[in-house]
């Protein structure tokens, strides 16, 4: 009997066609485009359109730009595995939404919420599904709208200046060609540092009602962010997931084709490239144009790297990612 692994038939993302400057972010705080380039690299971003996207609507778009390029119709899908922090209800997930405009009614559906790592943790999932023999055929997506989460004001500019909406999406499929598939994943937390990026309400331990005039003045349903400990961790846990996959496959750094690693701030990414010693073109950044789109930003990078050309049969891929919990992981991708 062969062995089954799963391969990435096709990609695809969705952006809203709302462009938001730093500049433009000036008429609601004191900053400038200089201060923001300076510590995070982005120039733009993009916020959703009241009326015209959703979250799960980003999804779907996203979705179907990857079954397009897979070459199939939504009804070869037989899961979603759908992650995102930012979900249309409180409950039900977005997935069911997304479900219900592709039409796929009857099919099981995932939602995860794993911050900035849950589109690798999602492809994980989807890994394992395949690989079991459960499923052909998954549905892989990454979707956020931040942007009407923000305190966009002094007080939470330090926070509201990095993150934009978005989604992403990719179709895993089953395959016995043991030369195109994810290699391996690798899943991790540290629940210590939960308070380091969160937003402490709505939540459900709450003595009365979730939402209150007390709690809303409080303001704990704005993401409060510890930046110098969110950065001194991710650039440790990102080199260490990096190296654990290489490892866990034979391989060495210069090995790699491209990294492509959660969109965060450019100075992460640029500490992690200088300390692997990895060139400029075996590293995809594209903060500057989207800013921090979560779980979203590892299937938009992906997708804009294949479109250029970044990516080509037979290359050795690294996804990986760092964010709130803490997580980390990554997935080694031979193309």
């Amino acid at each position: 009997m062969n062995t089954v692994y799963s391969t990435i038939k096709g990609l695809g993302f969705y952006v809203p066609d709302n462009i938001v400057t730093n500049d433009d972010l000036t008429q609601y705080m004191d900053t400038s485009d200089a201060w923001i380039q300076e510590r995070t690299g982005i120039k733009q971003r993009r916020y959703f359109t009241y009326g015209k996207d959703t979250n799960a609507s980003m999804a779907t778009a996203a979705s179907r730009m990857a079954l397009d390029r897979a070459g199939l119709e939504a009804s070869a899908v037989d899961l979603i595995v759908y992650a995102t922090i930012t979900p249309d209800y409180y409950f039900p997930g977005s997935a069911f939404l997304m479900q219900r405009e592709l039409g796929l009614d009857g099919i099981g559906v995932i939602d995860i919420r794993n911050q900035c790592s849950g589109f690798v943790y999602a492809l994980s999932i989807a890994d394992q599904f395949i690989k079991t023999g459960m499923y052909k055929t998954i549905l892989v997506v990454g979707s956020e709208i931040q942007s009407s989460l923000l305190n966009k004001s002094n007080e939470g500019r330090g926070v509201a200046v990095i993150f934009g909406d978005g989604a992403g999406a990719a179709v895993l499929q089953a395959t016995t060609d043991p030369e195109h598939r994810v290699l391996s994943t690798h899943l991790h937390a540290d629940g210590r540092y939960a308070e380091e990026l969160y937003i402490r309400d709505p939540g459900s331990s709450r003595d009365g009602q979730w939402l209150t005039d007390a709690t809303i003045a409080e303001g704990n349903y704005n993401v409060t962010m510890n930046g110098n400990a969110v950065f001194k961790h991710a650039v440790v846990r990102f080199m260490e997931v990096i190296n654990e996959s290489l490892a866990a496959n034979g391989f060495q750094p210069e090995d790699l084709s491209l990294l492509v690693p959660h969109q965060a701030n450019i100075r992460i990414s640029g500490y992690v490239q200088q300390q692997m010693n990895l060139p400029d073109e075996k590293v995809f950044n594209n903060i500057q144009q989207y800013g921090n789109t979560t779980a979203a930003s590892i299937p938009i990078a992906l997708t804009e790297a294949f479109e250029q050309g970044r990516i080509k049969p037979g290359d050795l891929v690294c996804l990986a990612a760092f964010g709130s919990g803490f997580t980390w992981a990554s997935a080694l991708i031979k193309w």
